[in-house]
């Protein structure tokens, strides 16, 4: 079926993309089976009913569904507890939950995966003067840069974390705006183990946003002590309406949720507001809808391809997250790229998209996300920094059949581009 008119030309090349990619689509299959019943024995386990859907209002006390969802997340993550608020507005907020919680004058903290994501530098204090940062409290700040090739410098990190002043080494396992690859979960295991080795008492912390539920184990499954992550992200399936996670040692999490509340309540209050079903439900959808994007990415990567761009993963590359880089190299044609993935979006399909300098970045990006949930990224959408070397971060796709329609409205608008070139 073509309601949309794609030319030749690109029904073709999608032929060839599907045909190619057919391999990796039956591994991104067996994944979320196996997520699939990882999640629902936990829903069994915790005798799951109809009464945890209703919410709160207020302090929120004695939410027997929030708490129960939170030993379901913490059963998920193989950990001693989790937090699971819709009261974290972002992914940035809740891990600045976490590091504020648990850090204190004196201590400091160590990114070992190189620079962090844009909006968390001025959190640390890396940019910018916003009142309240790290560095104004004391709490030092040291980054260990990736080799030249993209992966974590593993001596080096071994070296800085020694210093017994080091409280938490930092993972980021996604990209975020930089070109490297995302880290697979062998690569944060191997990661652990030197940090361990080298300081027993440090605390490893994980941002895991875009990577649940991509692989079959999760970092706190490899030595992690600490994971945190959006729920307008992959765990929320396209259904939590705001919210983000914390999961790992106790200790760790009552710290993280006395910085979201206050010292002496922690995770008593916190109301659910009518939205436990929708929690609930997007994280059983989770392991499926998270494939659906994975399969979209993939698929993405082929047909860019075959078209001559660049990308990371390439197609034939097992995934670690739910982000798709391309890279093009100049600005026009990103920005057709963009606009085609927003022409493929259910909600504001007809807006085109500009260039904006938003809160957290150093530079005008632009954003194609045509989402149910404002900025929720596990739903199509397309971002770019409009800097050299002019790469966009494509990610999600609630189910894989719009996703793919998405991509082939953003070649077309490549191949219109292309077109006036000549």
């Amino acid at each position: 079926m073509n309601l949309f008119g794609f030319d030749e030309r690109i029904l073709a090349l999608r032929d060839r993309a599907q045909g190619d990619v057919a391999p990796m689509f039956a591994q991104i299959d067996r994944i979320a089976e196996h997520n699939t019943q990882k999640v629902l024995a936990a829903f069994q386990k915790h005798k799951v009913a109809e009464h945890m859907f209703a919410g709160t209002t207020g302090y929120g006390y004695d939410d027997v569904g929030r708490d129960t969802l939170e030993k379901i997340y913490a059963d998920i993550f193989h950990t001693e507890d989790a937090a699971v608020r819709i009261q974290f507005v972002n992914g940035t907020h809740a891990i600045t939950c976490a590091l504020f919680g648990n850090l204190r004058p004196g201590d400091t903290l160590c990114y070992v995966t190189g620079e962090p994501y844009d909006t968390i530098q001025s959190v640390i204090g890396i940019v910018g003067d916003e009142p309240g940062n790290m560095k104004q409290y004391g709490i030092e700040y040291r980054q260990v840069d990736m080799k030249a090739d993209g992966t974590p410098d593993e001596d080096a990190v071994a070296a800085a974390v020694s210093d017994k002043t080091v409280k938490i080494a930092m993972i980021q396992r996604s990209k975020g705006y930089s070109t490297r690859e995302s880290l697979s979960i062998a690569a944060i295991a191997s990661l652990c183990n030197r940090i361990h080795a080298a300081n027993p008492d440090c605390i490893i912390m994980v941002d895991n946003c875009y990577g649940e539920f991509v692989e079959e184990l999760e970092p706190t499954d490899v030595g992690a002590d600490l994971v945190v992550g959006s729920l307008i992200k992959n765990p929320g399936g396209g259904l939590a309406p705001t919210g983000g996670y914390i999961a790992g040692r106790h200790d760790l999490v009552e710290a993280a949720a006395a910085r979201l509340t206050v010292p002496g309540i922690g995770k008593e209050c916190g109301s659910t507001l009518g939205n436990n079903r929708a929690m609930y439900q997007g994280l059983f959808m989770a392991p499926h809808t998270v494939s659906q994007a994975v399969k979209t990415a993939v698929f993405c990567a082929r047909m860019m391809e075959l078209l001559g761009y660049q990308t990371e993963p390439t197609s034939a590359t097992a995934r670690h997250d739910i982000i798709q880089m391309i890279s093009f190299g100049e600005p026009e044609a990103l920005k057709a790229f963009i606009r085609g993935i927003q022409f493929g979006s259910p909600i504001d399909s007809y807006v085109t998209p500009e260039p904006w300098d938003m809160p957290g970045y150093d530079c005008p990006v632009i954003m194609a996300a045509g989402a149910f949930i404002q900025g929720a990224s596990i739903e199509l959408s397309c971002d770019a920094p409009m800097r050299e070397p002019y790469v966009a971060y494509m990610q999600g796709g609630l189910t894989y059949e719009s996703g793919k329609t998405g991509i082939l409205l953003a070649v077309s608008e490549i191949l219109k581009y292309q077109s006036k070139q000549v």
